[in-house]
C-alpha cells in the first residue's frame, strides 16, 4: 500500500473521530455510591470516596439527603424526603454543592418547607437567588450595637424588657402558658413597620401552624411574613434544617440593609430531632442522650442575628423553648440562656390566675435594656419595675398577716392597679403613645382612686383619646425624642383630666 494513501486513510478517521466529539454534548461526569441500608430518616451509602460533609445527594427517585457522616467504610445520610420510594441497592449521585434554599421577595406571603418549596397550595414562584443553608455568622468587626428598638406592642416587654433590632431574647416557659402567643403579637406589631416577619415552626401539628397563619391573616401581618413549615408529620431531617434555612432567607433581607424578625418556634423540638439523628447515625451520647456538640448547633443559628455595621440592616431572634415544671435550669434552657442576650419567662402560676401575658418579671431580663428604648420610656419604667417587684414581695407577705401599715397597704393596691394596666389580651397591640400614656398614668397614682374593675375602661378610654390629646407631642415621642420636664409634667395634667372627666 502506498504511505500516502494511509497517512491519508489516517487522517480521514483522526477527522472522523474529531467531529463526533464536537457534535455530541459535553460529557458529564458523575460519581455514583450505592445505598447499604435505609430507615427512621437516615440512610448508609457506600462508594463515594471523594465526598464531603454537608454535601447534597441525589437519590435514583430524584429525592435528595445531606451528607453528615464520614466513616471509614460507608457515609451517614440525613434524608430530606421521605423514604418510601428509597430501597438498599438503589444509587446515590454526588451533586458536589451544598444546601441552599431560595431567598427574596416572592417569599413573602407564603408558606413554604425546610427547602423552600411552597406547601400552601398557590402557585410556584421564582426565586431571585439561593443561598447556602449553612453560612457563616458576621465578624465582630462587622457588627455594630443593639441601639434601635423593636417594638413588640405588648406593654410588659416594651416596657420592662426592651427589644431591640439585632437581639436575641429567648422566651421560655412551661406548655400553653402563651409563648408562642407573644411570638405572633411581635409579628402582628410590625404590620405598619419595614421589618419582615420569618415564623418558623419546628415539630408543630400543621393545625397549629394553619393557626398561626390564619391569626396573621385576620390582623393583616401576613403579606410580610414568611411561614416556614417543618411540622411533626415531616421526616426529621427537614425538622433539623429548618432554623438554618429560615435564617438564611432572613439574612438576605438584612444584607440589603433591612430589618428581619425570626421567631423559632420551637428549639425545644429542634434539639429533639438532632438528637434522634445523632443516635440513628450512632454518634456519642451526652448528657440527657443529647450529643456532645448540641450547644454549637444552637450557637451557631443564633450568632448569625446581628446588626450589621456595613448595611444597617439587622435580624432579631425570638426562640422559644419549653420547660418542665419550670425548670429554667434544665440542660437545654441554660444552653440557650447562655447564647442569648436575655429572656422572657412565662409562668404557669400567672397563667392560672389569668394575668395575661403571663410573664415573670423576676425571672426575666434583657441584658440590651434602656439602650434600645425610646427615651419616653424612662419617664416611667424605673420605676414602674420597682414598684411591682416590691408589689410581688409584699403581696406574697400579706397572705401570712392580717395587719398592715397604710404604706405597705398603698404599695400592695398600687401593685395590682400596676398588673391590671400590665395585663393585655392576644391581638391587641399598642402603640407606643399609648404605652407611654398608660405607663405614666399608673405611675403618678391617676388610677389609685379608682376600682379594680375601673382599671381596664380608664386604659381603654386612655388608648382612644391620647393621641389628639398630646398633639404634636405623640409626634416627639414616637421620633424618639426625650420629653422637657415641663412637658413631662404636661402629659401627666393631660391625663389626669381625662381620668377625673370620664370616672
Amino acid at each position: 500500500m502506498n504511505p500516502d494513501s494511509t497517512l491519508s486513510v489516517i487522517d480521514q478517521v483522526f477527522e472522523s473521530i474529531t467531529k463526533s466529539q464536537e457534535s455530541r454534548l459535553d460529557l458529564i461526569i458523575r460519581e455514583k455510591g450505592n445505598i447499604r441500608s435505609v430507615g427512621e430518616g437516615i440512610a448508609t451509602v457506600g462508594g463515594l470516596p471523594n465526598v464531603v460533609t454537608d454535601e447534597l445527594l441525589k437519590f435514583e427517585d430524584g429525592s435528595l439527603g445531606l451528607v453528615y457522616n464520614l466513616d471509614e467504610h460507608e457515609i451517614g445520610v440525613i434524608l430530606l424526603d421521605e423514604e418510601q420510594h428509597i430501597d438498599a441497592g438503589d444509587e446515590a449521585f454526588r451533586t458536589e454543592r451544598v444546601l441552599g434554599v431560595p431567598v427574596g421577595e416572592a417569599l413573602l406571603g407564603r408558606v413554604v418547607d425546610a427547602l423552600g418549596r411552597p406547601i400552601d397550595g398557590k402557585a410556584a414562584f421564582r426565586a431571585a437567588t439561593y443561598l447556602a443553608v449553612e453560612r457563616e455568622s458576621p465578624p465582630i468587626m462587622n457588627r455594630q450595637s443593639v441601639d434601635t428598638p423593636l417594638q413588640t406592642g405588648i406593654l410588659t416587654i416594651d416596657a420592662l424588657l426592651p427589644i431591640g433590632r439585632g437581639q436575641r431574647e429567648l422566651i421560655l416557659g412551661d406548655r400553653q402558658t402563651g409563648k408562642t402567643a407573644i411570638a405572633i403579637d411581635s409579628i402582628i406589631n410590625q404590620r405598619d413597620t419595614d421589618v419582615i416577619s420569618i415564623y418558623c415552626a419546628i415539630g408543630k401539628q400543621r393545625a397549629e401552624v394553619n393557626r398561626v397563619v390564619s391569626d396573621l391573616q385576620k390582623n393583616d401581618a401576613f403579606e410580610n411574613t414568611i411561614v416556614l413549615s417543618a411540622s411533626s408529620s415531616v421526616p426529621v431531617g427537614l425538622q433539623y434544617i429548618a432554623p438554618y434555612a429560615a435564617t438564611t432567607m432572613g439574612e438576605y433581607f438584612m444584607e440589603q440593609g433591612r430589618d428581619a424578625l425570626i421567631i423559632y418556634d420551637d428549639l425545644t423540638w429542634h434539639a429533639r430531632a438532632y438528637r434522634e439523628l445523632a443516635l440513628l447515625l450512632r454518634r456519642p451520647p451526652g448528657r440527657e442522650a443529647f450529643p456532645g456538640d448540641i450547644f454549637h448547633i444552637h450557637a451557631r443559628l443564633l450568632e448569625r442575628s446581628t446588626h450589621l455595621k456595613e448595611s444597617g440592616g439587622s435580624m432579631t431572634a425570638l426562640p422559644i423553648i419549653e420547660t418542665q415544671g419550670q425548670d429554667i435550669a434544665a440542660f437545654i434552657p441554660t444552653n440557650l440562656i447562655s447564647i442569648t442576650d436575655g429572656q422572657i419567662f412565662l409562668s404557669p402560676d400567672l397563667f392560672q390566675k389569668d394575668v395575661l401575658p403571663a410573664i415573670d418579671i423576676g425571672k426575666s431580663v434583657s441584658r440590651v435594656g434602656g439602650a434600645a428604648q425610646l427615651p419616653a420610656y424612662r419617664i416611667a419604667s424605673e420605676e414602674l419595675r420597682l414598684a411591682y417587684s416590691q408589689f410581688e414581695e409584699l403581696e406574697a407577705f400579706s397572705r401570712f398577716s392580717s395587719r398592715l401599715d397604710e404604706d405597705t397597704l398603698h404599695r400592695i393596691e398600687r401593685g395590682r392597679r400596676i398588673r391590671e394596666v400590665l395585663s393585655q389580651d392576644q391581638f391587641d397591640t399598642i402603640d407606643v403613645v399609648q404605652q407611654i400614656a398608660l405607663l405614666i398614668a399608673v405611675t403618678n397614682g391617676l388610677f389609685d382612686e379608682l376600682d379594680l374593675s375601673q382599671i381596664k375602661p380608664a386604659c381603654r378610654m386612655m388608648r382612644n383619646n391620647i393621641e389628639s390629646e398630646l398633639g404634636n407631642m405623640s409626634t416627639k415621642i414616637k421620633e424618639g425624642e426625650k420629653l422637657e420636664k415641663n412637658e413631662e409634667e404636661r402629659v401627666v395634667n393631660i391625663l389626669r383630666k381625662l381620668v377625673d372627666k370620664k370616672f
